[in-house]
């Protein structure tokens, strides 16, 4: 019989982010795949989504049902580096060290001028409520 630690051992499930959407607006669900399966294959459950996309307010959405997330982080499943970002962004795991290097990065960086403010003697866009 086996024990209980060979069973998770031998579980092969990640969680990982499915995209969706269209090409110019990404969404993407927040699954749990076999390691072996493609973005594209079958998934098993679905643990959240994030939008990718800035909304109005400048924020980016994201839903976790993080009770699942927990079940399946104890069975042995892995996590994917955007996944693992997510869920350190939420405060449900330990911030990822992508995402410590990159704040550090931005912050040594100068900030950027805006291409509008470089070209002298042109005359400023139209204010459009569009945009």
């Amino acid at each position: 019989m086996a024990s209980a630690v060979e069973k998770i051992a031998k579980i092969h499930k990640v969680i990982r982010l499915n995209r969706k959407g269209c090409t110019n607006r990404p969404f993407y669900h927040i699954v749990l795949q076999k390691t072996s399966d493609t973005q594209a294959g079958p998934v098993l459950e679905q643990l959240g989504s994030f939008d990718a996309m800035p909304n109005k307010a400048n924020e980016k959405l994201v839903a976790l049902n993080l009770d699942r997330i927990s079940y399946w982080l104890g069975q042995g499943a892995g996590l994917s580096d955007p996944v693992a970002e997510l869920l350190g962004f939420s405060g449900f795991l330990p911030l990822h060290p992508r995402t410590v290097m990159n704040s550090w990065r931005n912050r040594l960086q100068p900030p950027r001028e805006s291409k509008l403010e470089a070209i002298k003697g042109v005359a400023p866009p139209p204010t459009n409520p569009k945009l």
